[in-house]
């Protein structure tokens, strides 16, 4: 194995570490018998590695190298759930139009179920 591969392995592994599904998803929060609050965040990170073998005259090998990362943690919303009303309550506005197609998302879903429930009546 070439050093570099140990180098982003083991920055990759640390990440790993420091994140997970929990992360994203928080923890559930029974504030009574009825609502429950799920907090929701977006986690973004970066990673970077590099190196170079140098020559030399003897038989080992010379390497030299480096690696990084970096993690930022925001939260977006909440996840309200009240016996069987669910509302996603937002922290902050859409920056982007993908953004703004993913928080459309829960009124769009709104508003089909008002049409059908009322296709049913």
């Amino acid at each position: 194995m070439h050093p570099i591969e140990g180098l982003m392995s083991t920055a990759l592994q640390k990440i790993k570490e420091m994140t997970d599904v929990n992360t994203i998803i928080g923890e559930q929060i029974k504030v009574s018998e009825d609502v429950t609050i799920i907090p929701i965040s977006k986690v973004s990170f970066g990673f970077a590695s590099g190196g170079s073998d140098f020559p030399n005259k003897r038989e080992n090998e010379l390497f030299g190298g480096g690696s990084g990362g970096g993690i930022s943690i925001n939260p977006l919303a909440f996840l309200v759930i009240r016996g069987t009303d669910v509302k996603l309550l937002q922290l902050s506005t859409a920056e982007n139009t993908a953004e703004k197609a993913i928080n459309m998302v829960p009124e769009v879903i709104d508003k089909l179920n008002e049409v059908f429930s009322k296709k049913e009546k």
